[in-house]
């Protein structure tokens, strides 16, 4: 008997959590749910701990978001992959991800059939882009002027982790805290981030996490 796809669920929404459980226990007989995370760390801890074969990250959760999870995942455990199973639509969320190294992209509003079809194809070494991803993404390319640089695209993994921290309003002991990381790294990350991105207040620097879609203000 073939092994099941070990899943863990990233999401901070006990009930999405559920939902998904519920979808992919009535949908497929492959899939087991091995894990939960209700944000990035803990994301991160469980692709250590528990190393299952994927992850189905969101993108907007408190603390570490899906994005800087990922980073780090695909870092520390660079074996387990992980589809972003998100609201956002957005091209920039969807080529940062890809960049970081997502094998796959699907939309909260798909079907049950569209996220199963996702995981399987993601554990067999394929990716998944749903449809109206697709679509952005090729369109992305082709839009995209050569000469024109993404300024969030010159701080390193650890500074964009610090950046978005910064932008919720932690703390320089929370952030250390979050990242495992002394204060006084914490103030040097900060100083690097403002420096690249000529962003010298924390407004400048919530500006520009909101701009570049790090941050979402919630309607």
């Amino acid at each position: 008997m073939p092994e099941k796809i070990r899943i863990v669920i990233a999401d901070d929404h006990s009930l999405v959590r559920e939902g998904i459980i519920a979808i992919l226990k009535h949908g497929s007989e492959d899939i087991s749910v091995v894990g939960e995370a209700s944000n990035g760390k803990e994301a991160i801890e469980k692709a250590g701990s528990l190393k299952p074969d994927i992850i189905l990250m969101d993108i907007a959760m408190p603390g570490l978001g899906g994005l800087e999870a990922t980073i780090e995942i695909k870092k520390t455990q660079p074996d387990v992959k992980v589809i972003v199973l998100t609201q956002y639509d957005d091209k920039e969320y969807v080529s940062r991800f890809l960049k970081a190294g997502a094998s796959g992209y699907i939309l909260k509003r798909a079907v049950g059939s569209d996220l199963i079809s996702a995981i399987k194809a993601v554990a067999q070494g394929e990716s998944y882009l749903h449809p109206s991803i697709a679509a952005k993404v090729i369109e992305g390319y082709v839009g995209r002027r050569r000469d024109v640089i993404d300024t969030y695209e010159l701080l390193t993994d650890r500074e964009k982790q610090v950046l978005k921290l910064i932008a919720e309003g932690y703390t320089h002991k929370e952030i250390a805290r979050t990242l495992n990381i002394s204060d006084k790294t914490v103030i040097a990350h900060q100083t690097n981030i403002s420096d690249k991105l000529g962003a010298h207040t924390k407004a400048e620097l919530i500006k520009f996490a909101i701009t570049k879609g790090i941050i979402k203000l919630e309607a």
